[in-house]
């Protein structure tokens, strides 16, 4: 049998092994079979003990070699993805935990320490108790895609088909990250508002896209508007653009996207062939006259549009996890297949317990913001009173401030501050932003609490004031 080695000047021979030698009964040098004829005195040199040992030596020590690049190249193998490395865990469930650890009040994340209504659990129950407990359709209960496609068109006279339009998912978080992975290919871009929700910038690498953002800024005035620079917003358009996010209102600024402002986004997502991915997750819950306007409702958008929602926050059940998302047919038939792949579906009676939810009276929206706007007030007079400088949103239930004054070196030194010593959590501004150091001075509070804990917090917050 042949065997592959470099003799002493490091070039490819090719020898006999001893074991095919042995069987020709004797030890007898024999000519190297190559591809082309060996001269005499090639064959001669094969027979030298010397040249055999040089060999053989070659041979184990570029044998040993491999197995060594093997090894390494083993052991050097990333057990982690770089998507995974571009980004780290929510900040935000983060300050839940420290809230937790160090016995504080939570006011970094965004979910009520109130009931939810009384309907929506009963419905719930009724619903287990009726025994649906097993997968519901992939897509959604027929019931809940009814009553969505009903409530679009009394909301936003959206005429959605709840056969073709509407993908039930896992909340509206698994509703956008099933959107972008079922319509961005790598090289797209993502475009999005920043401040921004901070799912949205993994969601885009996750799915294999550029994010790209656009910034909005805080208002000179407390009571004013954050505001974006409309050159700057068609600059980030570009033919590599698939989609922009539109999150109204909007989380963490508590802005609401006026009419003008959606229909020049509208204009460019036509102009550029791009998508519009809205986040309207807070859509009932707004202030001071604001109306909240669907992007899918604008003329030549209901083609391009993703709507997302879900029941979270509405109906304060932000554990149920039921959310959805509008789009065209083939649209949705791509967000159908990567939800089916990503979960199956979302819980089967809390399906039927979110239509019942769809059913409440207008008096029950009326009121939700009413008692909203209640709260942003008590918690804007706290935070005054304790030396901030708040920003009053429009929308939502979350409010900015400005901590420039009180000295801290950044924003994660200051939520540290607040949480162990003042017994308050609250989130980094910098978790908002793509570049932290434009977030580095900032705070966002949520005020989705009872009044008693509104109330303490504001007792607590005095203590900033008092330390500073």
């Amino acid at each position: 049998m042949a065997v592959l080695a470099q003799d002493d000047r490091g070039k490819n021979s090719w020898v006999e092994s001893q074991s095919d030698m042995a069987k020709n009964g004797s030890r007898k040098s024999q000519a190297t079979i190559t591809a082309g004829r060996r001269s005499a005195g090639a064959a001669a040199k094969l027979k030298s003990p010397r040249l055999k040992n040089s060999t053989k030596t070659a041979r184990t020590v570029s044998t040993e070699a491999m197995a060594v690049a093997a090894a390494a190249e083993v052991q050097s193998k990333r057990l982690v993805s770089e998507k995974a490395e571009r980004f780290t865990e929510s900040v935000i469930r983060e300050m839940t935990r420290q809230a937790q650890f160090y016995g504080a009040m939570n006011l970094a994340q965004g979910f009520p320490d109130f009931p939810a209504p009384a309907e929506l659990k009963r419905a719930a129950q009724q619903a287990i108790e009726n025994d649906v407990n097993q997968y519901a359709i992939t897509w959604g209960a027929k019931n809940l895609r009814n009553a969505i496609a009903r409530q679009a068109k009394a909301w936003q006279g959206m005429e959605v088909d709840p056969e073709k339009n509407i993908t039930v998912c896992c909340g509206s978080t698994e509703a956008m990250i099933a959107s972008l992975l079922a319509v961005t290919n790598p090289g797209d871009e993502i475009i999005s508002f920043e401040p921004y929700y901070e799912n949205y910038g993994p969601d885009a690498i996750l799915s294999g896209a550029r994010p790209r953002f656009v910034s909005l800024r805080p208002p000179t005035d407390p009571a004013g508007e954050w505001t974006f620079d409309e050159g700057e917003l068609r600059r980030a358009f570009n033919r590599h653009t698939k989609a922009i996010i539109v999150n109204t209102p909007n989380n963490p600024t508590g802005k609401v996207f006026t009419r003008r402002e959606l229909q020049l986004i509208a204009d460019l997502c036509q102009q550029h062939n791009a998508l519009a991915i809205t986040d309207e997750i807070y859509e009932h819950i707004l202030y001071d006259g604001a109306e909240h306007i669907s992007m899918a409702s604008l003329e030549g958008m209901s083609e391009r549009t993703i709507t997302i929602n879900g029941i979270s926050k509405t109906y304060s059940v932000t554990g149920w996890r039921v959310g959805w998302a509008i789009a065209p047919a083939a649209v949705s038939d791509a967000i159908r297949k990567v939800h089916d792949f990503l979960t199956v579906g979302a819980p089967a009676p809390l399906q039927e317990a979110a239509a019942v939810g769809l059913s409440l009276p207008r008096s029950y929206y009326v009121e939700l913001a009413r008692g909203y706007g209640r709260r942003r007030d008590r918690l804007y007079n706290a935070l005054s009173d304790a030396g901030f400088q708040a920003y009053v949103p429009k929308g939502a239930y979350y409010m900015m401030t400005d901590i420039s004054h009180f000295g801290f070196k950044d924003d994660v030194a200051f939520t540290r501050y607040l949480v162990k010593e003042v017994g308050i959590a609250a989130v980094p501004g910098s978790s908002f932003y793509s570049q932290p150091a434009q977030g580095a001075q900032q705070v966002r509070f949520a005020f989705c609490k009872k009044d008693a804990t509104l109330e303490e917090a504001a007792r607590r917050l005095l203590r900033v004031k008092k330390s500073n």
